[in-house]
């Protein structure tokens, strides 16, 4: 019977749904993702970011924020202990009495809930995924949170990611401040003991220990212990971006040294000399280096001088009153003189400003609190009196970032990267994020503690068994190997004894044929060459056919000495050390389009890079490495 030409067709399109179905399910990559080379499964894809009303400075900055993992490990862990404490601690705001003129109840109360701090947790976890397609997402969520927040739109006339980032870092950090100081009035006083006498290191040490309980639905509750692990770990999970300045004076005419003067800050700013290129370093000491400014007031000079103004008075007054009154006040200014030239001195005429002398000072700075992600801002605006252009000189940034004196230098490594291409008043901002892996931040290091645990616990045997050593090839190859090995050391053993002795010898194995020689030797050739022991010589060590086949009396040491627990661990660490790859691998992102690059590509942007992340590297950063990257 013949079909009819409709269900042919239908059975035609069933028959292709289903092949693409099945094509699908065991290889989704190569249709949707894009082709995927046969050594790296991993996606070539990340989550990208829709520009429909000139975003592209908003989205290049949450594209890097988005590649820093000490930012993501401060967002969880902050909403975490927020989620912890309760909203009522983060509801509650002090007393209009106790609040500056600067200080809203409403602004302050926002401030302690991490209205920000949340919504780019969401952004950030949103930007992270590793879709199975193409994915594009949009920043608005975030976008009016931050409008919400300052009671504002954020403007697309002026795009500028510097100004972006900068209002975002410094919201987080109001957050983060106003968080710890409605925990600090949560935990209140601790009242002492009356009489007691204590001294204030007796009081802290006292709110240290002091009981409190758990409210698990029991009448008591569960007691629980404040101690100073508490103050460590507030002061390790501070803000990520938060480092500290310091600024200092010195008069080149008196030598004297004005207080250290400290100011926080969440971003760099450096400026690009006007040069065809430069580096980074030369940047920094832009910043850092001694500066020489003329015409400056020095307070200390001024005091001398009114020492000597006033005491040119004494000598010409006449009346006896006017004398001691000139006598008090040159004791009183040459006791600050030698105390502290900075303070005011009140109920004294000092001589005018603009007859005291000036002196040239010496100004430097220098970092005293390092951030454990540090974001540089390249000012590349050129002023002029009737307009500002760019400045378009390629600045050369190394990979990993030395900061700090020659005693306490700290390293940073390149995650991230701004760029700008185009002119001052118009351009495009791009984005390059490393594909960075981290290892589990709750046991980083689990290699290590595993072996030191397997060579404490296990002692070395009088006489121990052989063991093979670890091999990556499947388990019947090494049963087939073990066997053969048996069967050539019997032969061997054999052939060096006379005929009366082989009565005395255990009964020979069945030798192996021919056929399950060849079938061996096919088998093992496909599997990897083991590696020699630390006892064996590399020059000597036997081919694989010699030393699966041959019936030489030789000894084999890689097969019959023993190894123990720590040689093994050490052996299998040294293998994963050898078989990793450096992470070269980065995303270059503008808005929805997402490419692959490497880092010689990144460092190659240098007359467009604008914003740099680098993050601090840790001292167990290698180890902790390895084993994330496999």
């Amino acid at each position: 019977m013949q079909e009819k030409p409709s269900t042919v067709a239908a059975y035609a399109a069933g028959a292709s749904l289903a092949a693409v179905a099945l094509f699908y399910v065991f290889g989704p990559n190569y249709t949707i993702d894009g082709d995927e080379s046969s050594d790296n499964n991993r996606k070539k894809s990340i989550v990208g970011l829709s520009n429909l009303a000139n975003d592209c400075f908003i989205n290049s900055v949450l594209q890097a924020l988005a590649g820093l993992g000490d930012l993501r490990v401060y967002l969880i862990r902050e909403l975490h202990r927020r989620e912890l404490d309760g909203p009522e601690i983060y509801n509650t705001v002090p007393s209009p009495d106790e609040l500056s003129r600067a200080e809203r109840p409403d602004k302050l109360r926002e401030l302690q809930q991490g209205i920000i701090t949340r919504a780019l947790k969401e952004m950030l976890d949103r930007l992270n995924e590793r879709p199975i397609y193409k994915k594009i997402i949009s920043a608005r969520g975030f976008i009016q949170a931050l409008e919400f927040a300052f009671r504002t739109r954020i403007s697309r006339n002026q795009q500028d990611a510097q100004e972006f980032l900068q209002i975002v870092l410094e919201r987080l950090c109001d957050e983060y401040h106003a968080g710890v100081r409605a925990r600090q009035r949560a935990l209140g006083p601790i009242a002492m003991p009356a009489g007691s006498g204590a001294v204030e290191a007796e009081a802290e040490e006292y709110a240290a220990e002091v009981e409190v309980r758990i409210d698990d639905g029991s009448p008591n509750g569960l007691p629980a212990i404040i101690d100073n692990k508490l103050k460590e770990i507030d002061s390790e999970a501070g803000f990520p971006f938060e480092g500290k300045l310091e600024s200092q004076i010195v008069c080149q005419h008196c030598q004297y040294q004005y207080k250290p003067n400290q100011t926080a800050f969440v971003n760099l700013t450096l400026q690009v000399p006007q040069k065809s290129s430069t580096t980074l370093s030369s940047c920094f000491d832009g910043l850092l280096k001694t500066e020489y400014i003329d015409d400056f007031r020095c307070d200390r000079c001024r005091l001398q001088h009114a020492i000597e103004l006033k005491t040119l008075e004494k000598s010409r007054a006449y009346a006896q009153s006017e004398k001691e009154r000139l006598d008090r006040e040159i004791t009183r200014i040459q006791e600050a003189l030698e105390s502290d030239p900075e303070s005011e001195l009140e109920g004294i005429v000092m001589p005018p400003a603009e007859v005291a002398p000036k002196r040239k000072i010496a100004r430097h700075m220098r970092i005293v609190s390092f951030p454990k992600v540090i974001a540089i801002h390249l000012s590349r605006s050129i002023y002029d009196r009737n307009s500002s252009t760019k400045n378009a000189a390629k600045v050369s940034f190394p990979e990993r970032l030395p900061l700090g004196g020659i005693l306490n230098q700290t390293w940073y490594k390149l995650l991230a990267i701004v760029c700008h291409k185009g002119s001052h008043h118009s351009g495009h901002y791009e984005s390059f994020r490393r594909n960075h892996l981290y290892a589990p931040f709750s046991t980083p290091e689990a290699f290590s503690s595993y072996a030191q645990s397997r060579v404490a616990s296990e002692t070395p045997s009088v006489a121990p068994s052989p063991r093979l050593a670890p091999r990556s090839t499947p388990d019947v190859d090494v049963e087939g190997e073990s066997s053969n090995l048996s069967s050539t050391t019997s032969s061997t053993s054999l052939s060096n004894v006379s005929p009366g002795a082989s009565q005395l010898t255990p009964p020979m194995p069945r030798p192996t044929t021919s056929s399950s020689r060849r079938s061996l030797h096919s088998t093992n050739s496909r599997s990897s060459t083991p590696q020699p022991t630390s006892g064996s010589d590399s020059n000597h060590s036997p081919t694989p056919d010699q030393g699966r086949f041959s019936t030489s009396s030789a000894p084999r040491p890689s097969r019959t000495i023993p190894r123990s627990s720590g040689e093994t661990m050490s052996g299998v660490s040294s293998r994963l050390r050898r078989r990793r790859k450096p992470n070269d691998r980065w995303w270059r992102i503008s808005d929805e389009k997402v490419k692959e690059c490497k880092t010689s590509d990144v460092l190659g942007m240098q007359k467009e890079v604008y914003l740099l992340f680098y993050e601090m590297e840790r001292a167990d950063a290698s180890p902790v490495a390895a084993v994330g990257q496999l």
